[in-house]
């Protein structure tokens, strides 16, 4: 999907040089994927003390069948 976007020439090469990419496409690309991993985590981070476990439930024990 080709487009025409206005991004920041400065800071499109600050990621370029930081990111060691050959191509601003590459760049954008793996800026993409970063920030949605991030977001992603930032989802998952959100539930942490929010989950409430079975009475049972003992994580030790699981460890230990690996």
């Amino acid at each position: 999907m080709p487009t025409n976007l206005a991004i920041d020439d400065l800071l499109l090469n600050q990621a370029l040089k930081i990111g060691g990419l050959k191509t601003k496409k590459d760049t954008v690309n793996v800026a993409l994927e970063e920030f949605i991993q991030r977001r992603k985590m930032e989802d998952v981070i959100s539930l942490f003390g929010k989950m409430e476990y079975e009475k049972g439930y003992d994580y030790k024990a699981l460890r230990k069948r690996a």
